[in-house]
């Protein structure tokens, strides 16, 4: 049976979230995290359009073709998800019982090229092998995990740092790494392994990126870098798309 997408699957894992084995979550905790959890999902698309709007303004900054091309893509696909986001709130707790909505599938290459516009050109480091490239993905999940971790490395690594996407098809599925250098420290580690998140937005985004992907059967690792960095990396099943 597919997930249910966006908003709606998470509000989903929320309610697997239990802070004692077996014991039923009160309805004003699942509020209070709905209600984190609609913060920070606001947060990223909003930071997403102002980061996109300032790199098209920036005179400095020049932008091929393509990077024009994501930049418009990704917009319109964070708008939609703004819009989408400002429905659930909108339904509150009725939200919970939204309809299961299909994920389309679309090569990765595409969320690909969106992710990697948010990084300035002499900062990003982006290579996918052909066949990742053409590898199915679901849609609206990928790209929101993507973009959540590629602002993620611009928020927490260094400020002229290098930022990395990579993507390749291998033995364990498709593997796609965001990379920054940063480090990996205690805060990062508690916040992987984290069943739940704590209160207050800190490891929410690692979170809601771990629900994301559970969703599609995926998860998340984290590697050190040698000589420095951290790597984030999404691994997702094959999905052969229903003919």
């Amino acid at each position: 049976m597919r997930a249910r997408s966006g908003l709606h699957g998470l509000l989903r894992g929320l309610r697997r979230t239990e802070p004692v084995p077996g014991a039923p979550r009160p309805p004003e905790a699942d509020s209070e995290l709905l209600l984190r959890v609609l913060c920070h999902e606001f947060r990223t698309p909003v930071s997403t359009l102002t980061s996109l709007t300032r790199a098209l303004a920036d005179e400095r900054r020049e932008l091929t073709g393509a990077d024009r091309r994501a930049i418009t893509e990704l917009a319109r696909d964070q708008a939609v998800h703004l819009q989408s986001l400002l429905r659930g709130a909108a339904a509150g707790t009725g939200a919970l019982a939204l309809a299961p909505q299909p994920e389309p599938l679309v090569p990765l290459a595409g969320i690909l090229r969106e992710a990697a516009a948010l990084v300035p050109a002499d900062r990003r480091r982006a290579r996918a092998t052909r066949r990742a490239g053409s590898c199915p993905v679901p849609s609206g999940r990928t790209r929101q995990v993507l973009v959540n971790l590629v602002e993620n490395a611009l928020r927490h690594g260094p400020a002229e740092g290098q930022v990395g996407i990579h993507a390749e098809l291998g033995r364990r599925g498709l593997s796609i790494l965001v990379t920054d250098e940063g480090r990996v420290d205690d805060a990062l580690l508690d916040a992987m392994r984290r069943p739940a998140p704590v209160a207050g937005m800190s490891g929410l985004g690692l979170w809601i990126v771990r629900q994301l992907l559970a969703a599609d059967g995926g998860a998340l690792r984290v590697h050190r870098l040698r000589p420095r960095g951290v790597a984030l990396e999404v691994l997702l099943p094959v999905v052969r798309p229903v003919r």
